[in-house]
């Protein structure tokens, strides 16, 4: 799913949180992605559509220093993410993530909305400390799940790096997203065949494809 507004956009198709937030990085997408949080008004954006926070919580002290915040932790599970489908160990990044999810997340409650509906609110406006604790705390119960380990992979598609859980039937899930990476290899693939043609060369196949049946 897409998120934001502008050139720059923000996608919450991982699976996990924490994931989600790895996204946002320079790393995290296709070629010439630049940093997604890069200040308080975008940090502040995404907060919200992650729901991290309420639609219309006033954020009154973010600043520059939670930008700072949320960066280090994404480095930090980025990191770890790494370790897990085969990377080196990264220094302090496991010590990060486990002091930061030891903080207290806010404090939900349910009231009244204008429809007499129930709707989320926070008991009180959340201050950085809370809310790097619920993505260190996702990220710790990804890490720690046997399960989630196991479904954790890096999107196959072209210049893609972005990381999620494969919850397919068979883990068969190559691309983070088959509307945006699936849809681009598949052009790509579509491209590949046509330049083939033209030339002569008959469409070919591409690989994973299964051969004719029969001889010749």
């Amino acid at each position: 799913m897409a998120a934001g507004r502008g050139a720059r956009t923000w996608r919450f198709d991982t699976g996990r949180i924490c994931l989600d937030l790895v996204a946002t990085e320079p790393a995290g997408g296709a070629p010439g992605t630049c940093e997604q949080l890069d200040g308080p008004v975008r940090l502040a954006r995404w907060l919200a559509d992650a729901r991290l926070v309420p639609p219309g919580t006033a954020l009154t002290g973010l600043d520059d220093t939670w930008v700072t915040g949320f960066r280090e932790l994404r480095s930090a599970v980025s990191c770890l993410m790494a370790t897990q489908l085969g990377g080196p160990e990264a220094d302090g990044a496991l010590e990060r993530v486990n002091a930061l999810a030891s903080g207290a997340p806010p404090g939900p409650r349910a009231v009244r909305g204008a429809d007499g509906g129930l709707v989320r609110t926070l008991s009180a406006v959340p201050d950085c400390a809370a809310l790097l604790a619920v993505v260190a705390r996702d990220a710790v119960d990804l890490l720690t799940d046997p399960a989630a380990r196991a479904a954790l992979r890096r999107c196959q598609g072209e210049d893609c790096h972005r990381l999620y859980l494969d919850t397919s039937r068979g883990g068969r899930r190559r691309w983070c997203s088959g509307e945006v990476c699936g849809n681009r290899e598949r052009v790509a693939r579509h491209r590949r065949r046509t330049l083939r043609a033209a030339d002569g060369r008959g469409p070919g196949r591409e690989r994973g494809e299964a051969a004719p049946a029969g001889g010749g």
